[in-house]
């Protein structure tokens, strides 16, 4: 059971009501998961209309898929499965105002989540991490989210042999029958898949106000290839697993809704239209709006190494929505 802390905070449940809180190829040949020239040694100025020079180089993934460029590879949908269409988003929000009205002020501020690993293999038992691997994963979790109050203490870790789980699919049989049979604890309890997911998938995750209907899928379901060490680069530092558990947190996508609307319901993450990749600066795809792209932001696409903060206003955001969806559930 994930142990928690409380105080007092009048601004975020103010905020809420309000509306204001919103939420390479190193070689000749393609290598797997790489490019032609990595985008952090030339960095470019990417305004709405600009091209990115980067965007000439081929890009092959990791399951064999060549891409004529890292903007085609994001364009899949590959970086990251997590989906929340209009109409489910809108109905999330007004339900999450709703429980804000009700908590008296009163959030959690920060936990020690408890977290059950499980690692899926082939049935042969092979292509699970190492434990390097995982053990420098939960470090990059920690290192992203301690700062905000919020730790990752994992309390179990299962192996399982299963070819069809191994390689699930977002949405698929196989992800409800592995869920179904595997996932530990409550609400406040985090449970992380670790397989070949299937779809040229990076991960993809629940959102908290999805527990209730669906208690058994919630979770994070991750590349064994994006943990640190992995194949998957540039998205091999490990993350994915970050930003895929941003959205478990709360957290939508920083290009959420593009220019316009309530974006991603966080006053401070600058308005995007379009998902970052590779490592730009100064990007400015929102041009009548104030603010670069917030593409160092780990909710963005970025290459790992390129992504490195979360505001204070996702901070706040993951705070009520664990009060909301989580506490005690």
């Amino acid at each position: 059971m994930t142990s928690w802390r409380k105080m007092t905070v009048d601004s975020l449940v103010a905020l809420s009501i309000a509306g204001a809180l919103t939420v390479g190829i190193s070689s000749s040949a393609f290598a797997q998961g790489t490019r032609l020239k990595g985008l952090n040694s030339n960095p470019v100025v990417e305004s709405e209309t600009s091209v990115n020079p980067e965007d000439t180089l081929p890009f092959a993934w990791i399951d064999g898929t060549e891409f004529v460029n890292q903007k085609a590879f994001i364009d899949s949908g590959r970086r990251c499965g997590t989906y929340i269409d209009g109409v489910e988003m809108d109905a999330a929000e007004r339900d999450f105002r709703q429980r804000q009205e009700g908590i008296d002020k009163l959030n959690v501020t920060g936990a020690s989540i408890s977290v059950y690993v499980h690692v899926i293999r082939d049935s042969a038992g092979n292509g699970g991490p190492t434990t390097t691997m995982m053990n420098d994963q939960m470090n990059v979790l920690n290192a992203a989210y301690s700062s905000w109050g919020y730790n990752f203490n994992v309390v179990s870790t299962d192996y399982t042999n299963n070819t069809s789980w191994y390689n699930m699919g977002y949405g698929s049989t196989a992800e409800t029958q592995c869920k179904n049979a595997l996932r530990r604890g409550t609400a406040d309890d985090l449970n992380i898949y670790y397989a070949n997911i299937g779809g040229g998938l990076l991960g993809w995750a629940t959102f908290p106000s999805a527990y209730a209907g669906k208690p058994l899928m919630d979770g994070v379901v991750i590349l064994t290839g994006s943990l640190p060490g992995g194949t998957a680069a540039p998205y091999n530092l490990g993350d994915t697993a970050t930003h895929e558990i941003g959205h478990w947190m709360g957290l939508y996508h920083t290009f959420q809704g593009g220019c316009n609307g309530q974006g991603d319901y966080v006053s401070d993450t600058p308005a995007e239209k379009s998902a970052a990749y590779g490592c730009p600066t100064n990007r400015d795809t929102c041009r009548t709006k104030s603010g670069y792209d917030p593409t160092t932001n780990y909710m963005d696409y970025t290459d790992d190494s390129c992504m490195f903060k979360f505001t204070s206003g996702q901070d706040a955001r993951m705070d009520a929505q664990f009060t909301s969806y989580r506490f005690n559930k």
